[in-house]
C-alpha cells in the first residue's frame, strides 16, 4: 500500500490530528475542549490506547473545517477550497460530491443567505453520501432550539422552491425580511395564511408568521450537535 507523506511528515491519522493542532495554534487540551472531549481520551487517541472513530473524524472535520478525506488518508488538502457552490432549485438527488462547510452563522443577520454562499466563505468540506444534492453545512447560534439543536452546532440545510412543500412538524431555516431563524414549522390552528414557528426550549413562546412575509424557506436535513458526542 502506498504511503502518502503529506504536511510535516503526517503520514498517519493521528500525525494529521497533531498536525492540525499545531496549525490552530492551541494546546492539545484547547483543542480536546474545541472539539467537546475530554483531553485525556484525545492523548489516548493520538497515542493509540483509543481507535480513532469515525464519530471523532467527522467532529474534528466539520468543527475543523477540514477535509475528512486528507483526515483519513492525507490524499486532499486539509483545507480544500475546491468544492462547487451548489445550484439550489434542483431536484432531491442523493448527494455524490462532499458538501460545503460554510463560514456562515445562519441565524446572524438578514442578508439573503444564497447570496452569501461564495467561494471565498467556504472552510471545509464532509462527505455525507446520504444528503440530497444541494445542502450545504452552515452553524446555528443561540439556544432556541435546545436541545434538539444545541448553540454552536452544524445543520445541513437545503432550499425549499415553494412553501407549497412544506413539511409540517420539520425544521426548517425562516428568512424574513429582518432576520432568519431556525424553528419547528407548525400549521397554524385557524388561520391558513399563517404558520407557526416553535422552539424546541419550551422558554421561548410560539410565533406566528404571515405566509407572505416568509422570503425563503430552508429545510434542515441533519443535525450535527458535535459538541455533545463522545
Amino acid at each position: 500500500m502506498e504511503t502518502r507523506f503529506t504536511q510535516d511528515g503526517a503520514v498517519t491519522v493521528a500525525d494529521r490530528i497533531r498536525y492540525l493542532i499545531r496549525q490552530s495554534r492551541m494546546s492539545q487540551s484547547q483543542f480536546s475542549k474545541r472539539l467537546g472531549i475530554d483531553p485525556a481520551n484525545l492523548s489516548k487517541h493520538l497515542n493509540g490506547r483509543l481507535p480513532i472513530t469515525e464519530g471523532l473524524l467527522n467532529r474534528i472535520a466539520v468543527d475543523m473545517g477540514v477535509s475528512k478525506r486528507w483526515l483519513v488518508d492525507g490524499s486532499e488538502l486539509p483545507f480544500s477550497k475546491s468544492v462547487p457552490v451548489p445550484e439550489f432549485g434542483g431536484g432531491v438527488l442523493e448527494n455524490t460530491t462532499p458538501t460545503p462547510i460554510y463560514d456562515i452563522d445562519v441565524t446572524a443577520g438578514s442578508e439573503e443567505l444564497t447570496r452569501m454562499f461564495t467561494d471565498d466563505r467556504i472552510v471545509g468540506s464532509i462527505m455525507l453520501p446520504k444528503l440530497p444534492a444541494g445542502c450545504v453545512i452552515v452553524k446555528v447560534s443561540g439556544d432556541s432550539m435546545t436541545p434538539d439543536i444545541a448553540d454552536g452546532a452544524y445543520i445541513a440545510i437545503r432550499p425549499v422552491s415553494s412553501l407549497s412543500y412544506i413539511f409540517w412538524g420539520q425544521i426548517y431555516v425562516i428568512v424574513l425580511d429582518d432576520y432568519r431563524m431556525v424553528k419547528y414549522l407548525r400549521r397554524h390552528p385557524s388561520d391558513p395564511e399563517k404558520v407557526v414557528l416553535h422552539s424546541a426550549n419550551s422558554a421561548y413562546d410560539d410565533i406566528d408568521v404571515e405566509r407572505g412575509d416568509i422570503r425563503k424557506l430552508f429545510v434542515v436535513e441533519t443535525i450535527m450537535n458535535i459538541r455533545h458526542l463522545c
